[in-house]
């Protein structure tokens, strides 16, 4: 399912504001919150290095973690990251308290897979994504890493929709109100040779 869960080591941070946070950074830590689950938000600070680490890894907003503040292990959630528009770094975290039970909104990745299966792909169609990811209800427990769509026997024209993508046992999409669109199998720019849609027809 997700990504292995991991643990970070924070300190309570006692000041908080700008000052403090620039104080931080030059000593090589990332403010950051923990917040929810009816408790008042908690300001830590948590290594610069690390944390870069685990976003850079892929799947940091799916993965559940501990954060051990001051010896007390906290499970969280990230819910949200700045980073600095220049240099690329770290500049502060949300992260959400849960428990394995407790419901979230968290945006999962679709793959696609089976290109090579697609007729409409063979005679030059374009995979025309329209979602990357899916906003999907989930227990924290069990947030897929990602969605699978399969692109086997699609044509041009033919499109992929939430209904046809199998979400993980105590999932559900977001958006409820329709059966929206993943992806489309586009026509190419220069349009598909006729003879080349023949011979995929047979």
């Amino acid at each position: 399912m997700s990504h292995e869960t991991y643990e970070l080591k924070a300190e309570t941070r006692e000041r908080v504001g700008k000052g403090s946070s620039r104080e931080l950074r030059r000593n090589g830590l990332i403010p950051a919150v923990i917040y929810g689950d009816k408790q008042a938000p908690l300001s830590i600070a948590l290594s610069t290095k690390d944390v870069t680490q685990r976003i850079h890894a892929g799947g940091f907003k799916t993965t559940v973690a501990t954060i051990d503040v001051n010896g007390e292990k906290i499970k969280v959630l990230p819910k949200d990251f700045q980073l600095d528009p220049v240099r690329d770094f770290t500049m502060h975290v949300d992260f959400l308290r849960v428990s394995g039970n407790t419901h979230v909104v968290v945006e999962v990745p679709v793959h696609f897979v089976n290109e090579e299966k697609s007729p409409g792909i063979k005679v030059g169609g374009v995979l025309n994504i329209v979602r990357h990811a899916v906003e999907l209800h989930a227990l924290a427990g069990d947030i897929p890493e990602f969605l699978t769509a399969d692109l086997s026997g699609l044509k041009v024209g033919d499109g992929i929709h939430i209904s046809h993508i199998k979400l993980p046992k105590g999932t559900s999409p977001v958006i409820t109100d329709r059966d929206f669109t993943i992806a489309t199998i586009a026509t190419p720019a220069a349009g598909v040779k006729e003879e080349e849609a023949e011979d995929s027809a047979e």
